[in-house]
Formats: C-alpha cells, structure tokens, sequence
C-alpha cells in the first residue's frame, strides 16, 4: 500500500482504530510518524500485529506479553516507542 493513496491511508488508520484508548494511541502515531517510512516487509509485518486481539498487542506493546514471531521484533520495538 502507498502512502501516497488517501483511500489506501484512511483504511489503514481505519483498522488501527481499536477498543482500547491506548491502543489507539500508539497505532495512530506510529501510522502518522513510521508507516510512511516502513518498506513492503515490514508494512507486511504491521499488518499481522493488527490481526492480533486488542489485548495480546498492548500486552506485546507494554512488554507483558512475549513476542512469538521473531520477524515481528522490528515492527513491535517502534510501535513501543510510539
């Protein structure tokens, strides 16, 4: 997906609205300050961490939950400082 495409970019902010506050938060920045950066990978890899519950990724967010995908460490570690 580019960035460039304003349907494309507001279906994403879209998905990243999420039933915790937090979350939400946390995603919105990351889509407006590193997702315009991110490469085809690692876009690939944000969106698997937005299929997962809303709680399994604030508790891998806050580090309360371990990481399971080890590809994913990148991703998570900016979503983190969001």
């Amino acid at each position: 997906m580019s960035t460039d495409d304003p349907v494309e970019l507001q279906r994403l902010r879209w998905r990243c609205r999420r039933g915790l506050l937090e979350l939400d938060i946390v995603l919105g920045r990351f889509v407006q300050h590193r997702y315009p950066t991110l490469n085809e990978a690692q876009r690939v890899v944000f969106d698997e961490l937005l299929d997962l519950a809303d709680n399994d990724l604030w508790n891998m967010v806050t580090g309360n939950k371990e990481l399971t995908q080890a590809h994913q460490r990148e991703v998570l570690d900016w979503l983190k400082q969001a």
